[in-house]
């Protein structure tokens, strides 16, 4: 009995979760089945814009696109940060101290901290080709975020820098909970720090591993402010991906039945993913 007075402390929470998520949702899953340009009153059109989609080169090719960012923002910050993580928790704090980790660990982080529009307007002035820094001290004359060629490239690392310091964080904050006579112990046995890292803390720090791939996977689906910010979708639309695409039908096309169909198909993938990834953890674990 006294447990259903708990219930009332998450009605605030609930109204809101229906408010902001489920109504919104909710709506653009109905227009998605319209035509309509954001005025008037929407036509409904069935599932239209769902065939559209499947004929369209643009809409798959944005896709393919967000699989390299994938790559970029998920499985190599999650790979590295683990790496980096182990190296300031199992070296770093035992050769100059834990202030050190601490300050590196702050380093890593800072971009996160870095407002998404701040760190693109200073990532485009530092890649610009005719004045940006990295041209000048390399002597070289490359359009970085401007050449279809190497586009997407160029946003994949500046994506990499950008999510590293989340990895470090997490997985530093995951190693605290490991015994450290693990540690001692191996290192007694003459365990090398590769050896140490392998056998002891990718199998304990496994429950952050998923989480951070999980939550960074699905940062890179939608991810949306930096391209917004530093190419637009661009140049050639090979920087183009989902969310950005569906923008573009919304706002500047006004076609937002469409762009409704592609928020609705990418919130749908989503949703596949999580469930998943969860699958796969309750099995390892």
């Amino acid at each position: 009995m006294r447990s259903r007075g708990y219930w009332l402390y998450l009605i605030p929470s609930l109204v809101l979760f229906v408010g902001v998520i489920v109504a919104p949702f909710l709506m653009n899953v109905a227009t998605s089945f319209t035509r309509w340009s954001g005025v008037g009153t929407p036509e409904w059109i069935g599932f239209e814009n769902y065939a559209r989609l499947l004929k369209d080169e643009r809409f798959w090719g944005s896709f393919q696109h967000n699989v390299a960012l994938i790559l970029a923002m998920a499985v190599v910050p999650t790979l590295l940060g683990l790496v980096l993580a182990a190296a300031l928790f199992d070296y770093i704090v035992k050769k100059f101290g834990p202030r050190t980790a601490s300050a590196l660990r702050a380093a890593f982080y800072l971009p996160q901290v870095l407002p998404v529009a701040i760190a693109g307007v200073v990532w485009g002035w530092l890649l610009h080709p005719s004045y940006g820094a990295v041209n000048e001290i390399f002597g070289i004359d490359v359009n970085w975020l401007g050449d279809p060629s190497i586009a997407l490239a160029t946003v994949m690392a500046i994506m990499v820098w950008f999510q590293l310091g989340y990895p470090v964080v997490i997985f530093m904050a995951g190693l605290q909970r490991v015994d450290p006579a693990l540690y001692e112990a191996a290192e007694i046995d003459g365990a090398s720090w590769w050896r140490r890292f392998w056998h002891i803390t990718v199998p304990q720090i496994r429950p952050e591993f998923f989480v951070v791939l999980l939550t960074c996977t699905i940062a890179a689906l939608k991810v949306f402010g930096p391209i917004f910010v530093l190419t637009r979708g661009g140049p050639a639309g090979a920087t183009m991906v989902p969310s950005y695409f569906s923008y573009l039908n919304f706002f500047q096309r006004v076609n937002v039945g469409y762009g409704s169909a592609i928020a609705t198909v990418l919130a749908l993938i989503i949703v596949v993913v999580t469930f998943l990834f969860l699958r796969v953890q309750e099995r390892e674990t």
